[in-house]
This record gives C-alpha cells, sequence and structure tokens, in this order.
C-alpha cells in the first residue's frame, strides 16, 4: 500500500487527508446520533406522566435538558410555560420551535463536511491522474520513440489517485446518505414529540385558570 502511495505522488496525499478525516467524521456521528443520545423511547412517555396533573419542578427540567437532544427541546417549552403561566399556544409552539432548530442544527453537524469530501474526492483523484498523465507525456523525449511498456506502467500509476478517489467518495456518501436519513426521522420524532407536549401544557394552563 505504501509503495502504491509512494507511486501515485504528491496529489494523493490530500486524498489520504479527506480519507482519515472521513473515517473520524463517520465514527463521531454514529456516536452522537445513537438513539439514547438523541431521543430516548421511554422519554417522552416520562414527560408526560411527569406533567400530568402539573408542571415539573426546575431540578426535574434540568435533568431532562441534560438527558438528550430531545430533552433539551422539551425542556426549552417547559421552561417557556414554567415563565409565563398564562402563555399562548403561539408562542408556546414558537419556544419549541426555537429550541427544535438548535437541536437539528447539532445533529446535521458535520454531515456538510461529510458531503463536501464524498463529492470532492472523485474530483481530487481525476486531478491526480490529469497530473501523473502530463508528467508522464512531458518526460518524453519529443524526437525518441516512446517505450510502450513504459508508457502503459506510467499510466496506470497515474490512475490509482482516481482509484483512490472514487474508495473515498463512495463510502463517504453512503455515510451521508445514511446519517441524513437518521437525521430526518429524528426530525419527525421531535416535531410528534413537541405537539404532543404543547397540547398537554395547553390542557395544564385551562385548568389552571378555571381554577
Amino acid at each position: 500500500m505504501f509503495s502504491i502511495i509512494q507511486a501515485a505522488g504528491w496529489p494523493i496525499w490530500p486524498l489520504l487527508i479527506c480519507s482519515i478525516v472521513a473515517l473520524a467524521l463517520v465514527i463521531e456521528r454514529f456516536s452522537s446520533l445513537r438513539t439514547s443520545k438523541v431521543a430516548p423511547p421511554a422519554l417522552l412517555k416520562e414527560v408526560v406522566d411527569v406533567m400530568h396533573t402539573t408542571l415539573p419542578t426546575a431540578d426535574v427540567v434540568d435533568k431532562l435538558a441534560a438527558n438528550s437532544v430531545m430533552g433539551s427541546v422539551l425542556a426549552s417549552g417547559l421552561r417557556a410555560a414554567m415563565s409565563e403561566p398564562r402563555i399562548t399556544e403561539r408562542a408556546l409552539r414558537d419556544a419549541f420551535e426555537s429550541a427544535g432548530r438548535a437541536g437539528v442544527h447539532k445533529l446535521e453537524r458535520y454531515l456538510s463536511t461529510l458531503g463536501t469530501i464524498a463529492s470532492a474526492a472523485p474530483l481530487l483523484g481525476l486531478l491526480g491522474t490529469v497530473i501523473g498523465m502530463i508528467e508522464i507525456f512531458g518526460a518524453q523525449a519529443p524526437t525518441g520513440a516512446a517505450n510502450p511498456a513504459m508508457l502503459a506502467h506510467g499510466i496506470s500509476v497515474a490512475l490509482y489517485n482516481t482509484a483512490f478517489g472514487l474508495m473515498v467518495a463512495i463510502p463517504a456518501l453512503m455515510f451521508y446518505r445514511y446519517f441524513r436519513s437518521r437525521v430526518d426521522g429524528y426530525t419527525l420524532d421531535l416535531e410528534q414529540g413537541c405537539d404532543q407536549v404543547v397540547s398537554h401544557l395547553m390542557r395544564l394552563a385551562v385548568k389552571r385558570q378555571a381554577a
């Protein structure tokens, strides 16, 4: 492998850097986009059960905010309801939407970088191949006969860059699409969870006003 890298020349080094960065991003996203860190399955039910009759305490809300991304979004809405007992449904939904946008932005972190690597790696590989071809034909004697065997070997070495670029781009694109679909699914979970909590909070507001 090291001999191939040496033969391919300096244009392959940017591809090596891209491959290392892409691998690091994939590992990081696998860790950050776990269900337990984003939207634990039982969290929404626990929140609804806690505020069945009244709003939770500030300590409970703080623990909820540190639980997960969904917990942080729900905690922001609960804090808005606690700070303004007569809050309107529109204002409450705005508070949830603002927190939700911040949560989704956190989920999408580094995905644009991974997508950029997936798009740029084939172009970098092609650039390396073109540079290699230029060097090969530039090294041929203007008047001397070219050695077909050496020429074929040089072209095959130049194509290492294109092959390596595709080897980096294809997995990066697959993981980008996979993480993108997970983020979309989590976004839907956040929206549905916020809608459910809003309905419970508005019922509590009606009960407090009636009392």
